[in-house]
């Protein structure tokens, strides 16, 4: 909870576990569409045929109602083409839109924040010149359908690679080149199909979905962009790692100049890594690109001049267009800032439970750890249990799920996962010696002093310097 006195009201907890109207009878309907995708659409078996009806049901009062149910009929029938796989992809992700929307009104209910702005989207333009390649990318991601993640093999894959090769070099289709080329090498890594122990059901679907609506004309303008200037306050950073890239994304407030509504907004940076990059020597290769990083680990505010901002909350961050400003604690930015800041409304085809990431600060709340489940952690608040996702801390800084199980006070994103609300702790305070300590996830962001943070940071230097000079002596040769 948020004390009264600090400028927030209380959270309502019991609203994060209350049931909420629709929630499980829509994700019923696109669980069972789903698993209708793993045994494939070319020759349906009647429990696939009653998932698609399902599907077809669970949208009979959109205005998509009609196109859904013929293409529902069709896919049974093992005769479905390009518009009925679209329609069941529209269908599935307007459901899991409606998911992400009675979450979020949850969540600003139970914070007592103001609720998101609709945002625009810049006109759809200059398109026309890759009809072709989106044709393309439609028809072998409806071959995907028809064979279904059980019947994937090398050559259904390797489909995906000319399509890929032919849109990269053009800016305007980077992004569904770039979904597909990653859909496409997950899918190459698991084939065959057949042979799978597990299927990633629900992540196969969404990026098969997904890709499907952005080949269509105008899924995918470019997103509409406007100049603020003002004071970042920032809150925490969340460290998103794969085996060869990288990324940080900076969750702030931002107080506009002319003394506008504060504004939830994020700025994310990223960056190509060797596998054997890991921990705090992440930020040898994220540092350099973003001057941001060092005002959060320094605990600093960043005065923003005519800085890019998309509708969506994005700043798209430009080094010559900020500078460092005075000190702004986190935790003091919770307490005062963050309960009146607004948040930016999500697109469309962006809605999605996975998306849900909302900074929230808890205090008062007991803590509950459970060692024969691998010491998870809980916080009771105001009576309800809420899970902490310590999975999600990163191991680039000194936050530990040793010091959020000690922690008083805590700011973390509040998401959404498998069911129920989980916190992701940012960071936390403590009591050390009868002193409040705070501890940041993004500490070691612009460098430390910290030991375990210095002996990282060399190893990764040590490891990059070794790949760069194995580099120049394979292109010497």
């Amino acid at each position: 909870m948020v004390p009264g006195d600090e400028g927030g009201g209380l959270m309502r907890a019991d609203l994060l576990t209350d049931d909420i109207a629709g929630l499980d009878e829509a994700l019923a309907a696109v669980d069972g569409f789903d698993e209708a995708l793993v045994g494939g659409l070319l020759r349906p078996q009647p429990g696939q045929a009653g998932a698609l009806a399902g599907l077809a049901d669970a949208v009979a009062g959109s205005p998509l109602a009609s196109r859904v149910a013929e293409a529902a009929e069709k896919a049974a029938a093992g005769a479905a083409g390009e518009d009925h796989f679209v329609a069941l992809a529209a269908a599935r992700t307007a459901l899991l839109g409606s998911v992400h929307d009675a979450l979020t009104a949850r969540i600003e209910e139970a914070v007592d924040r103001p609720r998101a702005e609709e945002s625009g989207t810049a006109p759809a333009g200059g398109e026309e010149h890759a009809a072709n390649l989106h044709a393309a990318a439609r028809s072998w991601l409806c071959d995907l359908a028809r064979a279904g993640w059980r019947g994937i093999d090398h050559e259904l894959v390797g489909g995906a690679a000319p399509v890929v090769s032919a849109m990269l070099p053009d800016p305007a289709l980077r992004r569904p080149a770039t979904l597909l080329d990653g859909f496409a090498a997950e899918l190459a890594a698991s084939c065959p199909g057949a042979t799978l122990e597990r299927v990633p059901v629900r992540r196969w679907a969404d990026l098969w979905s997904r890709a499907l609506l952005l080949t269509l004309p105008g899924a995918a303008p470019a997103p509409a962009v406007a100049e603020v200037s003002g004071r970042l306050l920032p809150l925490g950073v969340d460290v998103q790692e794969h085996a060869t890239a990288v990324q940080a994304q900076v969750h702030a407030v931002f107080e506009p100049a002319d003394g506008g509504t504060p504004r939830l907004v994020r700025a994310s940076v990223s960056a190509p890594k060797p596998d054997t990059v890991v921990g705090a020597g992440l930020w040898q290769l994220l540092r350099p690109r973003m001057s941001l990083l060092a005002a959060v680990s320094e605990g600093r505010a960043v005065e923003l001049d005519a800085m890019p901002l998309t509708a969506e909350g994005d700043l798209v961050w430009d080094d010559a267009r900020a500078r460092t400003g005075g000190p702004a604690e986190v935790f003091t930015t919770a307490r005062v800032a963050l309960p009146a800041a607004a948040a930016f409304a999500t697109s469309p085809l962006d809605r999605h439970p996975a998306r849900i990431a909302v900074p929230v600060l808890l205090e008062g709340y007991a803590v509950e750890t459970a060692e024969e489940d691998g010491g998870t952690v809980a916080f009771q608040v105001a009576g309800q249990r809420l899970a902490v996702d310590t999975d999600r801390v990163p191991a680039a800084g000194p936050l530990t799920p040793e010091a959020v199980a000690s922690s008083g006070a805590c700011l973390g994103l509040l998401r959404w996962d498998a069911g129920e609300f989980l916190l992701q702790p940012l960071a936390v305070e403590r009591t050390v010696r009868k002193k409040a300590v705070a501890v940041h996830a993004g500490a070691w962001a612009g460098g430390t002093t910290d030991k375990a943070g210095v002996r990282a940071e060399k190893a990764a230097i040590d490891a990059v310097k070794v790949l760069r000079e194995r580099a120049g002596k394979l292109l010497r040769k």
